[in-house]
């Protein structure tokens, strides 16, 4: 199975024996983060630093200025984390040992541009702003997705790329010093706390019949026993019995609509923009109702638009089912495993995870995360790979 590791420029940029163990490994391809959301990482090999910190939401390569002249949004160079034309610099090394070099696009999680324009971010039905969650509906949110994607995409030298966070995002973010879990909201209530009520969205209620102020009331009521304990959870179902199923119907039917017509407006960007044979993937969750890094989509027509998807399958591989369901022969289905055993992976059952994987139908894999993974995780991963053959 063609496999690819994830890797963030620092992790290559000033260590000269990164791109050597990287392909030691036993990998085809790394996917390289070419526009990424804030973060703090271990570098623990690196020979000058232990931690690197991303300040903000940034590209880590120069911007083409006159595609970005006088607009409001757009992207912001990486500080000292990510200097100058880091992707490029690191790409050109881990081609140099022989590596596929595809790009790895952050999209719909920004917090800087929830800081600098609070308008842009979602808005829950308290009115409560999540600033790392870009609302997907508006106009001019999804024309910089667009253009962004096109460019951090198409970065050169690279055959590829993978679209992070292309739909919505909601509640769940990993945040520093994280104080969201007193009480236990289930997957109906992280739905209606996803919910989101900016003017954008709220006109596109009104405009499928539902009044935007009697839903925002309907979501706090529904949630009112939620915040006293009561369970939240049953999948859609769920929803269906905090909201009602008519009300919860016509929710989904929005941000479906949004999350497709985005999905596809953005992937017709980066090919215009991309050569002949480039290949274009997205991290997705087979729940189109889910919100987050692995964007919830509608099976079949994720796979009628991109070349194919990357697939959470750290906790089982069961999500690959409804691609293979909906006709994925043709495209790629790539299992994504987590291979850092202290973020919860388990490179130990690597090779059986991947096998049961390619059981199901996956035709790749993928290796989160070859720069934040101990030595130990690597040594046990590149044994795996070499079972797998």
């Amino acid at each position: 199975m063609r496999t690819s590791a994830f890797l963030y420029p620092w992790d290559v940029n000033g260590d000269a024996d990164a791109a050597a163990r990287t392909a030691a490994l036993g990998v085809d391809q790394v996917t390289l983060a070419a526009a990424y959301h804030s973060t703090r990482a271990l570098t623990p090999r690196h020979p000058r630093h232990r931690i690197v910190t991303a300040a903000h939401a940034a590209v880590h390569y120069p911007v083409d200025e006159a595609r970005w002249a006088g607009r409001a949004l757009r992207p912001h160079p990486a500080g000292d984390w990510a200097p100058g034309d880091a992707y490029g610099e690191a790409a050109a090394a881990l081609a140099g040992a022989g590596l596929d070099v595809h790009t790895w696009v952050v999209l719909a999680h920004n917090s800087r541009m929830g800081e600098d324009r609070p308008t842009t971010s979602v808005v829950n039905a308290h009115g409560d702003r999540y600033p790392w969650a870009p609302c997907v509906a508006q106009p001019d949110t999804r024309a910089y997705l667009a253009d962004l994607a096109a460019e951090a995409a198409v970065r050169p030298g690279a055959s590829g790329t993978e679209l992070e966070s292309l739909g919505w995002y909601g509640l769940a973010h990993l945040h520093a010093h994280d104080k969201t879990g007193g009480v236990a909201l289930g997957d109906a209530g992280q739905y209606l706390m996803s919910l989101c009520f900016c003017a954008t969205c709220r006109e596109g209620y009104e405009g499928l019949g539902l009044d935007a102020q009697e839903l925002a009331a309907a979501v706090r009521a529904a949630l009112g026993p939620v915040w006293r304990g009561a369970p939240s959870d049953g999948g859609w179902a769920g929803v269906e019995k905090l909201l009602g199923a008519q009300t919860a119907g016509v929710t989904r039917e929005w941000r479906d609509g949004v999350a497709r017509s985005l999905q596809e407006e953005v992937v017709a960007a980066v090919r215009s923009a991309a050569p002949a044979g480039f290949q274009v993937l997205l991290h997705a969750d087979p729940v189109s109702y889910h919100c987050g890094a692995n964007a919830g989509v509608d099976p079949r027509h994720v796979l009628s638009v991109a070349d194919g998807v990357v697939v959470p399958c750290t906790g089982g591989a069961a999500p690959l089912t409804p691609f293979v369901e909906a006709g994925a022969r043709g495209r790629v289905l790539a299992a994504n495993f987590t291979v850092v055993s202290g973020m919860g992976g388990r490179p130990d059952t690597l090779a059986a995870d991947a096998a049961h994987a390619r059981a199901l139908g996956a035709t790749e894999l993928r290796l989160y995360h070859a720069g934040l993974a101990s030595d130990a995780d690597l040594e046990t991963v590149r044994g795996a790979l070499a079972r797998l053959g």
